[in-house]
């Protein structure tokens, strides 16, 4: 299956969620790229974004998880062009 590149923008309302966003960030580990977490302390909201290479299905599974919990707003876009980037079990 072919894999695209994206940005996943994930913003925190409900504090007491964070650890429950990191147990589902670090299952999908295999297609994120990079990942930069902002703590807004002074809107008492934390912000993340991740850098993503994988399937539409994988980053589809990660957005649905995120976006099904309460207090988190969770919003995705993904290039047009096809990622050759393949998993290391593949090669």
């Amino acid at each position: 299956m072919m894999k695209r590149i994206g940005v996943i923008g994930i913003v925190i309302e409900d504090l007491d969620c964070i650890s429950n966003v990191n147990s589902i960030i670090s299952s999908y580990n295999d297609i994120i790229v990079g990942r930069l977490g902002i703590p807004y302390k002074e809107k008492g909201v934390s912000v993340i974004s991740l850098v993503v290479d994988g399937t539409t299905d994988d980053i589809g599974s990660l957005t649905g998880k995120l976006g099904s919990i309460k207090g988190i707003n969770v919003k995705s876009a993904l290039t047009k062009q096809l990622s050759n980037r393949r998993k290391e079990n593949e090669e």
